[in-house]
């Protein structure tokens, strides 16, 4: 087996069954065709994944919509899961949909990288889904999208979770951070330092194209989703000719899924071995108090405009 490789996978599916103001498909509902197209793509993508033995491969599912409402993307994260080579398999999701099928993925593989939205479902409900993950001991994240209506929430979503969970906070597109503002968002996730303003990127050294690509539902590969080009397609193998390091086109990196492989910001090592599902690798900071009850019984100014929408 060779290198590690990191695959972000985007299909055509766009719909969601939230309608998030700050979300540009919320509410959106694909057509049939679209969808059977969206599963023929991932079945083939899986079949990919399976057959391709000289790599360890870890997977994040990043659709612009909620995939885990659809069984075939259920289907590929358990079947993903449990492949020698796979050294992690994750996707992006609302947390709205049954947790169940998870009891038939491998725990030490399958993980979520899960968002909360305050006005789109409640608090206890959002909860229960994370006690069902921990009782189910499957690795997960929960974030916040850090706009002001949302810290109130987003504070009492922090008390609620164990402190092993980690709560990250993305900051909101266009959103205008004070100073306070940056510190109270920060008490809740210490890294929003990293979202919270956009990284000069041009020219610098990145792992995108190298260690990381970014597949669409068609094959085609490109070094990350925010440079268009394409570098390749998955089922050519053109890909593989087409992997080296090579510096980045844009002048800013403003979305976590981008930002995680710039190798001045050295975030791989911040997040190892959680850089997929969002987790750091020292978390959480100060040891938990023993016997804590896993969650309570029901329940200077800076700016950020992103050109990326990515709200999960």
């Amino acid at each position: 087996m060779t290198d590690d490789l990191y695959v972000l996978y985007r299909g055509p599916l766009a719909s969601c069954n939230y309608d998030c103001p700050y979300c540009p498909f919320a509410k959106r509902v694909d057509p049939p065709a679209l969808l059977r197209a969206d599963r023929a793509d991932l079945a083939r993508f899986t079949d990919w994944a399976e057959a391709t033995t000289d790599r360890r491969l870890s997977v994040l599912f990043t659709p612009w919509g909620e995939g885990l409402t659809r069984s075939w993307y259920r289907d590929a994260i358990v079947r993903l899961s449990h492949l020698p080579h796979v050294a992690r398999v994750a996707i992006q999701t609302n947390l709205a949909t049954r947790t169940a099928w998870l009891s038939e993925a491998n725990p030490r593989v399958a993980a979520l990288w899960t968002t909360y939205h305050p006005g789109q479902v409640t608090l206890d409900r959002f909860l229960g889904r994370c006690r069902e993950l921990l009782a189910l001991g499957v690795r997960f994240s929960v974030g916040v999208v850090g706009l002001p209506d949302h810290h109130s929430a987003a504070v009492a979503l922090r008390e609620a979770l164990p402190p092993s969970v980690y709560l990250w906070i993305n900051a909101a597109d266009g959103h205008v951070y004070t100073g306070e503002e940056e510190r109270r968002w920060t008490a809740l996730d210490p890294h929003f330092g990293d979202s919270v303003r956009p990284h000069p990127s041009l020219g610098a050294a990145c792992h995108a194209g190298e260690t990381a690509i970014s597949v669409l539902g068609d094959g085609t590969v490109r070094r990350c989703h925010f440079i268009q080009t394409p570098i390749g397609n998955l089922y050519d193998g053109s890909w593989r000719a087409a992997l080296r390091p090579r510096p980045c086109t844009n002048s800013l990196c403003d979305c976590h899924i981008g930002y995680v492989h710039l190798k001045p910001l050295h975030l791989r090592d911040v997040y190892a071995g959680g850089v997929l599902e969002r987790i750091p690798a020292v978390w959480p900071l100060t040891p938990p108090v023993a016997g804590l009850p896993l969650l309570p019984p029901g329940g200077g100014s800076s700016s950020k405009v992103r050109s990326g929408s990515n709200t999960h």
